[in-house]
Formats: structure tokens, sequence, C-alpha cells
């Protein structure tokens, strides 16, 4: 048993192959859907400046900072989220890109919080974000992105909702109820807690204001028609790409960082049962604050982390069911299990020449019984157990779901496993069960 003071740290996570293989699961569809979207990847460093984070993100994030002095003695911070990042780059690069900018990013953050279910101190993000566009075009292309992820990842619009709002309107009900500019931002951050904090704790912050949380109930399930026409705009984008049923206007929804400037969403699952899955916004403000010049670059994003997704996948069946299929651990596609030692030198060669074509290929590193070494091979998740044994250049090809065997060649060996035949159909005249 290991050593329990070398254990991770609390909120930090191992990956043993199967949950790396089931966070690469995560990661390969997050790809795929950035990639028919037609967003570029990019990347920034783990470290920042911490003022970076003090002066761009505003809200909770200041106090959850992994922050600490550096051997140069500069004050420095690991990334707790990546738009501060992505708005420093891209005031930067902008200029060497075509507009609109479509950039998505996978990587790790961390922030110092009291751990809980889908909330880590270190955790994967997927961030999305469209920069030079101002129009709900764009707004609207994001969160069909942000919906084709969940759908990739087997989750249906019973699973999930998409729930939008519109700081515009927050503004605009601020000035209306004569609260001062300068508190505007600290009114919304009350919003923003609206759901998490206790009626009484909420009624308490709203009448510094001169508000009751009775008004804010009202305002919330009643709005005003009309009250945001971007996310009409969006919704009739969405409805053309059948994805209208996958959301709905909710004020209470705010997102906690200052940077926000616009439309904001959040997406939860549909049984509430788990904090905000993926949330995201409008920032039109940010890159040019980052930019010497005051690049003026609108730009809307979404995050999406690891953490809040796998709870989701598990409580799906059919999710959960793709993801188990997907991230089967297969360390290798074909095994070869030597019945003769005196054919090392021949195994060795015809896995060389296995591996040169691109399968991928395992085998034993010293002497072992045969049996011993197809339950080997069973257990590494192979497709394929090659045996090279006295008859060779014979072989038996084994293929290990079904146990159906042939005998083939090295030369169809090497045609059967690699290019377009990488997977072989085994017709019954051919095969014998053994």
């Amino acid at each position: 048993m290991p050593d329990a003071r070398f254990q991770p740290l609390t909120g930090f996570r191992d990956f043993a192959p199967q949950e790396c293989a089931e966070r690469n699961y995560l990661f390969s569809c997050w790809r795929r859907v950035a990639a028919r979207y037609g967003f570029a990847e990019w990347e920034g460093p783990t470290v920042e400046a911490t003022e970076l984070y003090l002066k761009k993100t505003g809200g909770e994030l200041p106090t959850q900072l992994f922050r600490f002095q550096d051997q140069g003695g500069r004050d420095v911070t690991l990334r707790p989220e990546l738009t501060a990042s992505l708005g420093r780059m891209a005031a930067g690069y902008q200029r060497e890109y075509p507009k609109p900018l479509k950039w998505f990013e996978i990587g790790s953050c961390f922030r110092y919080e009291k751990p809980q279910k889908g909330r880590l101190r270190e955790f994967y993000q997927f961030n999305a974000d469209i920069l030079g566009e101002k129009g709900s075009g764009a707004d609207a292309e994001l969160i069909s992105l942000a919906i084709d992820c969940m759908r990739e990842l087997g989750l249906t619009a019973g699973d999930f909702v998409v729930r939008i709002s519109d700081r515009a309107v927050w503004l605009r009900y601020a000035a209306e109820h004569g609260i001062p500019e300068e508190k505007t931002g600290d009114f919304l951050a009350v919003v923003d807690k609206f759901e998490r904090d206790s009626p009484e704790t909420c009624q308490e912050k709203l009448a510094a204001f001169g508000l009751s949380r009775s008004e804010l109930v009202e305002f919330i399930a009643h709005p005003p028609v009309d009250c945001s026409p971007r996310f009409n705009e969006v919704q009739a984008d969405l409805a053309a790409r059948g994805l209208a049923e996958c959301i709905r206007l909710d004020l209470s929804v705010v997102r906690g960082l200052t940077y926000y400037t616009g439309l904001v969403f959040e997406i939860f699952d549909t049984a509430h049962s788990l904090r905000a899955i993926a949330g995201g916004g409008r920032y039109d403000a940010l890159v040019g604050t980052l930019s010497e010049d005051a690049v003026n670059l609108p730009a809307t994003g979404f995050a999406m982390g690891d953490a809040v997704i796998a709870h989701l996948i598990r409580q799906c069946p059919a999710a959960e069911a793709q993801m188990n299929a997907a991230a089967r651990l297969r360390s290798c596609e074909a095994f070869l299990a030597l019945a003769d030692p005196a054919r090392r030198p021949e195994l060795l060669t015809l896995a060389s020449a296995l591996r040169n074509k691109g399968v991928s290929v395992d085998f034993p590193l010293s002497a072992a019984k045969l049996n011993n070494q197809l339950r080997r091979a069973e257990r590494q998740g192979a497709r394929y157990a090659v045996i090279v044994g006295s008859e060779y250049p014979a072989l038996e090809l084994k293929t290990l779901a079904t146990r159906q065997s042939r005998q083939v060649t090295p030369e169809e060996l090497l045609f059967l496993l690699s290019g377009k035949a990488a997977r072989p159909s085994l017709p019954e005249s051919e095969t014998t069960q053994s």
C-alpha cells in the first residue's frame, strides 16, 4: 500500500491508465467538435503574472488563487482560468490572423477552493472563443458548439439545458432602480448568487440597494417581453439549426467574472443535481484593456470543465456506455505470443514490421507460458493474439473477443492488420474455434 504521506494533495488527482483513457475520451470529443466548427487550437503558459487575474477577473476568483513568489521575486499564479491568458495573447497576435478568430484550448487550471462534487483544485477545461465579431451570430455559433459538445458525449436535450441571460438587462434594471454605476458590480454579484444564497441572506444583501428578494423573483420569473433583443436573435439562429429545445431565457444567470459585458449562459443538467457544467458569455472590452494600443476586439467564449461533465456522463446510462466503449483500455492492437522460444528472432522481426506499418504491437519481454501470454493479451485489451510457433512462417491469428482463429503468413498478417484492413473480419468458412 502506498505511503499515505505521498498521496495526491487534496483536490488533485492521479490518472492511472483507465482514468487517463476516460480523460482522453473527453479531450477527443472536444477536439472533434471544435474541428467541425473550424476552430484552431492554442495554448498558453500555466503560470502568469498575478496582476493579470487581480485586475481582469474579479468576483471570488482573487481569493482562490494558487499564488506565490518565484525565485526571481515575481508575484505569479497558476492559471485559474484561460480567458485572461487568451485576451493577452489575442491582443498580441490578432494582426497575424484573419478575423474572426475561432480558437480553442484544452488545459489544466488551478483554484484553491473547497473540493466537492464536480469541483477540484486542479481540473481540465475546454475553452472555445470567437474574437473579432460583435454580432449575435458569434454568440449563437458558440452556444451551438457547446450543445454539440454535449451531444458528442452521448447526452441529449433531455439531459441538459442551456440557460441564457443578458447582462444588459440587469444593467438597465439597476439604472431604473437608482443603483449607482459604481455599485452595479456589487449588485450583479448578488444576482449571481441568487440561487445559492438562502432567501434570508439574499434579502439582507438586496436591502443595501433598496430592493426586496420578492421583486427579483418576480422579475426573473416574468421578464418583460423583448427584454433582450440579443437573446431573441440567438434563439432564432439556434432554432434554424434545430437546437431551440436545448435553450431557455433565464435571467438568474449572471456569471461572476467582472469582464462579462453582454449575453452570458450556463449549461446545467436537467435534474439540477450538479453545479454548472459549462459557462461563458460575451466579454467585448477585455482584449482592449490588455493591449497597449487598446485593440478593439469584441469577443465571446465559454469553458467546460472535465470534473462536472464526468459526473453527468455517469448519471446518464447511454452516455456512460458510449464513454466506456470508447475509453476501453487497449494498450495494443495485437499481442505477439511466443510458443517456441527458438522463434524469438522471427517474432521480433514481425513486431518491428507491424510497428513500422503503424500497428500497435506488444509481446513478452521474457520467457512465459503460452497460456499466461494469452491471458496477458486479454488483460491488455488486445484485439488479436498472433501465435509464433515452430510452424513459422505459418502464424495463428486469434480474434480474442470471439475466440476465432485462422492461419496466416507474415505477409498476410501485415496486410490484414495495417491500412484499411486494420480490423479483419474472419469468415466462418476460414475460421476454427479454439
